[in-house]
């Protein structure tokens, strides 16, 4: 563990040493935030290849993001269940280099003329399925990393570099396809990968794994216990519907926003990319805000008035028509708005999951939830296609983006409204026997700054 002494504030209080001195911590931040950009960044990279590329059709770019995103609910339950039981950085760095290898190869079939759709496909779920063992992975290897004291402030800093990367990586992949082509676009996003390996790699400190049983359970029973353990929280419970019911209406609006901007609205690929980026300054500022503003007005406030506003600025976009002079300019704030919304709420709730949460359950928390927030992807990426097929792009726009505010609909009727300027611990009742409940005094306190 890092070594730095804790100062006293002047209230008398110890103030956690800065993580940014820890070199383990700040190589951990470098790959992790290297791979969620190229992670993001390929959701975009990879359907512009198709359509500007191979001439893919809304239900045909429906497939392709379905299938890129179906390992989520394929494999998320049973990599949660897995990583808990093993080195993260091993299966960290092994995903990198996966990932490096896959978009590589697609690359050089690309610029060969030798890629189509159904060697695409292959490529999306390749990626997709070794992206759900890395972003479970370094969400279990943090508790494992710092000390506990830290581990608030540890977390918010992946999560805004994870909130960040969610937006902006899409709008680096556009400009990536604008300015380089789109073979050339995949080779940029196989590079982050190979940046996050050398990062992650070099990590010195040794990590220790949870003490196994003699028995270790069933993956099964273990996948139960992680259901179990999230649905038996209500804060958690609530984390997971409102995750399901944005991610679900994003997807599709995602589809759709890919093809409205083009073939709507005219937009050239500098344009795209430059309309997209705005997100990732707003991702910044609202994941800074969050550090301060539910320390101020109270988690439950703060996280519903983000929500709403970051999710219902894009119910104005569907108004926009051809490139006028104020298209850009309004899409520059809609995403803006959109990004730092976003990372407000994506940096809050974290601090909510990972509060409640004990160590030999962080693997099996964040699968579960990312199950049942991100399961839905592929169906909503397919109802995207399938709507602008059927009703065009305008309306399908406005009918997802209004999808989209189910969510802070959701986070309003649940106790994530209530929450207060601190959080607390989960009662050691609503913890699972067994195997995990020698855990129970291991969690982060209750004061989140």
């Amino acid at each position: 563990m890092p070594s730095a002494s804790s100062a006293v504030s002047d209230s008398g209080r110890p103030v956690p040493p800065s993580l940014w001195r820890d070199g383990d911590f700040r190589r951990l931040w470098v790959g992790q935030t290297a791979s969620q950009l190229g992670e993001h960044a390929g959701l975009v990279v990879v359907p512009l290849f198709a359509v500007l590329t191979l001439d893919a059709g809304a239900g045909q770019l429906g497939v392709l993001r379905a299938v890129g995103q179906a390992p989520i609910l394929m494999l998320s339950l049973f990599v949660g269940a897995w990583v808990d039981g093993w080195r993260t950085r091993t299966v960290m760095v092994s995903t990198d280099a996966g990932r490096t290898l896959a978009l590589g190869a697609a690359a050089v079939a690309g610029l060969l003329g030798q890629l189509d759709l159904p060697a695409l496909l292959v490529v999306a779920f390749a990626v997709g399925a070794l992206s759900v063992f890395f972003d479970v992975a370094y969400q279990a290897s943090l508790v494992r990393l710092v000390r506990r004291d830290q581990l608030v402030r540890g977390n918010s800093a992946l999560e805004a570099s994870r909130s960040a990367a969610q937006i902006a990586g899409p709008a680096l992949g556009g400009a990536l396809v604008s300015l380089l082509s789109a073979p050339v676009a995949v080779a940029a996003g196989a590079l982050f990968f190979a940046l996050s390996f050398l990062s992650i790699r070099r990590i010195r400190q040794a990590e220790t794994v949870p003490a196994r049983s003699e028995r270790p359970p069933r993956v099964w029973r273990r996948i139960h216990e992680g259901l179990r353990f999230v649905a038996g929280d209500i804060s958690l419970r609530a984390v997971c519907l409102a995750s399901a019911a944005f991610q679900f209406s994003f997807a599709a609006v995602l589809t759709v926003y890919l093809l409205f901007l083009p073939r709507e609205l005219h937009l050239s690929g500098t344009a795209i990319g430059l309309t997209l980026a705005a997100a990732g300054p707003g991702a910044l500022v609202g994941s800074m805000l969050a550090a301060r503003l539910p320390g101020r007005f109270g988690y439950g406030p703060v996280v519903l008035v983000a929500a709403a506003l970051g999710d219902g600025v894009f119910l104005c976009v569907p108004a926009l028509h051809g490139s006028s002079g104020v298209t850009v300019p309004v899409l520059l704030v809609a995403n803006f708005v959109f990004g730092a919304g976003g990372g407000l709420v994506n940096v809050a709730l974290m601090a909510v999951r990972q509060t409640v949460t004990p160590d030999g359950m962080q693997g099996r928390a964040a699968a579960t939830i990312t199950f049942v927030g991100m399961g839905l992807t592929p169906l909503g990426s397919l109802l995207g296609g399938f709507l602008a097929g059927e009703l065009g792009t305008r309306t399908s726009l406005l009918a997802t983006a209004a999808g989209m505010m189910l969510s802070p609909v959701v986070m309003a009727l649940s106790p994530l409204a209530r929450l207060g300027r601190t959080l607390a611990p989960t009662p050691k009742a609503s913890l699972p026997t067994g195997s995990e409940a020698h855990e129970s005094g291991n969690r982060a306190t209750g004061d989140v700054e």
